[in-house]
């Protein structure tokens, strides 16, 4: 194990579950149990419970869950070495290292030490003579000294190892240049530098850590944009270019761009509460580090197909969520009497700040920048198009939850189609009873299986003997819920479950049971993946009363090996195994086999 186990004990034991989700999630009481919005996924309607007595949290729409251990490394994206030394850290608790962890931790402080004097390097060369083409380049897309500095910009040169000599000579090795993304090593074996003769930008992370590096060509050579791959430090996904500078602004809301240079030009221009994903669509994790500041977003991306579909695929991760979200559309801008497609920082530079401003103020939510890419798909001066308008709007209207927001969003699209508001209400009640249709057979789908709604989600983790595994599930959660029954589970071995997860999680529960430690969840964060930990907080949530323990877990036992001794082959009946002995000798009517 990484670490005694003693000190997990301590670390979790000092660390309060409540005390800690409370951090980062608004809790409400409700029973003996409380209630937020998920961090780890959209919703609207708080579905993510944390329960003090067991130490656990769960939430019932996402299924991840887990104790205190299993939170912090979901929410800081850690490993479980670094979320236990995260919760030593706020415990005040000193850290025993052992040698396979210590070389990780060290791993990391150096690559997070390796990005920093990199970023010092690329920043001085920008103003060294060998980074005057970077120079040059700021000072034609118009960006200030004051904001370069504020974003740590730099010139990676325009050579083959220029940053690997310049950090070999600072004590850093080729494995480490390699293990931060800086390096890449060829067929070989020489290695060069990864980023050379771009615009360099620090990826700095909500803790002042920088985490990675872009880098932006200077010409039209492809690829145009290039970032660092996914290292110990860095995880794409995960990230938010800006979100360092962004976090301390007092706006009401965040801008979401397509860019850096577009978070860079909006900050100078006083808005500094934009940010930018990392060369990928936004994700859940970008969003969940989001809610942390805001719940308001302004989708603002190019004016192109490319930003089009990014923004429908943002307004898809972000509906049913707790952000209120609008779409910022850049409107083209006329050049010899022809509409030319501008981005947010061509706009900022020909129009200013205060236009860009009021383009802000009056931002559409998602639901009317949807019905116009809606409306932009048919000629509505044609009878037949207008019929697939009014069937397509509608099915996005029976969509939505709010009654008034149906009968305000039908009464436009009936407007804007040129057809009754009575006849398109029609069109949308038609819609929501398919939409409830649907969702019924559904439901009744899964009604008439019970037994798959007992399956783990995972499929990797299905249960073999659904019989079995349910009480397999009930000893575990007796043991879970009165720790003085593990005594009489001594002659049921772990081997004898059907389901290998349930067989590990029994395993490890004994386990402390025998070295007296607290029978808890959180005593397996170590032990079980991210999946199988799921899979345990979801089995908890099922019911099982301990007003008759001890016989309880007696029929349970008696299930399991039950079970295990028919898998075995060790329940028959002796004369049918003679029986069964003698047909393997010979074929049905006592003819020899061939």
């Amino acid at each position: 194990m990484a670490f005694p186990q003693s000190f997990l004990d301590e670390v979790i034991a000092r660390n309060d579950i409540l005390d800690v989700v409370s951090s980062y999630v608004h809790l409400t009481k409700k029973g003996g149990n409380y209630f937020g919005l998920c961090p780890f996924h959209n919703e609207k309607t708080g579905s993510f419970s944390v329960s003090p007595d067991k130490q656990i949290f769960y939430c019932f729409g996402c299924k991840k869950g887990g104790g205190v251990i299993n939170f912090i490394m979901e929410e800081e994206n850690l490993s479980f070495p670094d979320a236990v030394r995260f919760l030593a850290k706020r415990a005040g608790l000193e850290v025993p290292e052992e040698n396979g962890d210590r070389e990780s931790s060290r791993l990391r402080q150096r690559v997070l030490s390796l990005n920093r004097d990199a970023a010092r390097f690329y920043y001085e060369m920008l103003h060294r003579p060998e980074g005057a083409a970077v120079g040059e380049y700021l000072e034609r897309r118009k960006i200030s000294r004051k904001v370069a500095m504020d974003f740590g910009l730099g010139a990676s040169l325009d050579a083959w190892d220029a940053l690997i000599t310049a950090m070999t000579e600072k004590g850093y090795t080729k494995a480490e240049l390699l293990a931060a993304g800086l390096a890449v090593q060829n067929s070989r074996g020489r290695l060069y530098d990864k980023f050379r003769n771009r615009l360099m930008f620090p990826v700095i992370d909500v803790r002042g850590d920088i985490v990675g590096f872009g880098g932006r060509v200077l010409d039209k050579s492809e690829p145009k944009y290039m970032n660092t791959p996914e290292t110990i430090t860095y995880s794409k996904r995960r990230i938010l270019y800006g979100i360092h500078l962004a976090k301390k602004t007092k706006r009401p809301n965040f801008i979401l761009c397509e860019g850096n240079i577009d978070v860079i030009t909006l900050h100078q221009a006083g808005f500094d509460n934009a940010v930018a994903s990392m060369g990928t669509a936004l994700t859940t994790e970008q969003t969940r580090l989001l809610s942390r500041y805001t719940k308001e977003l302004v989708l603002c991306y190019d004016n192109d197909n490319a930003g089009r579909t990014a923004t429908e695929k943002a307004i898809d991760l972000l509906n049913n969520s707790e952000f209120t979200v609008k779409v910022l559309n850049i409107p083209n801008r006329m050049e010899n009497g022809k509409p030319v497609k501008q981005d947010v920082d061509d706009f900022i530079k020909n129009r200013g700040a205060a236009a860009f401003e009021r383009l802000l103020s009056g931002s559409e939510n998602h639901i009317e920048y949807q019905m116009e890419a809606v409306a932009a798909k048919y000629d509505l001066g044609d009878d037949e198009q207008r019929v697939a308008y009014a069937e397509e709007i509608s099915a996005l209207i029976a969509g939505l939850d709010n009654a008034v927001e149906r009968e305000i969003y039908t009464g436009r699209a009936a407007e804007k189609a040129g057809i009754s508001r009575e006849a398109l209400q029609l069109e949308v009640q038609r819609a929501a009873k398919r939409r409830l249709g649907r969702e019924r057979r559904e439901r009744q789908r899964k009604e008439m299986n019970p037994a798959a709604a007992l399956q783990p989600q995972d499929r990797t983790k299905r249960y073999t003997d659904i019989h079995s595994a349910m009480a397999e599930e009930g000893v575990i959660r007796l043991l879970l819920l009165d720790s003085g029954l593990a005594a009489s589970c001594l002659q049921l071995m772990p081997e004898e479950f059907s389901s290998p997860l349930l067989g590990k999680i029994y395993g490890a529960l004994l386990t402390c049971y025998q070295e007296n430690r607290p029978l808890q969840v959180s005593s397996l964060a170590g032990l079980l993946e991210s999946g199988e930990m799921n899979h345990l907080t979801t089995i908890l949530q099922r019911p099982e009363s301990i007003a008759n323990g001890p016989q309880a877990m007696a029929d349970y036992i008696a299930v399991i090996q039950t079970a295990f001794r028919k898998r075995q082959g060790l329940d028959q009946d002796p004369l049918l195994a003679a029986r069964d002995k003698f047909k393997n000798k010979k074929g049905y009517g006592g003819k020899q086999n061939a």
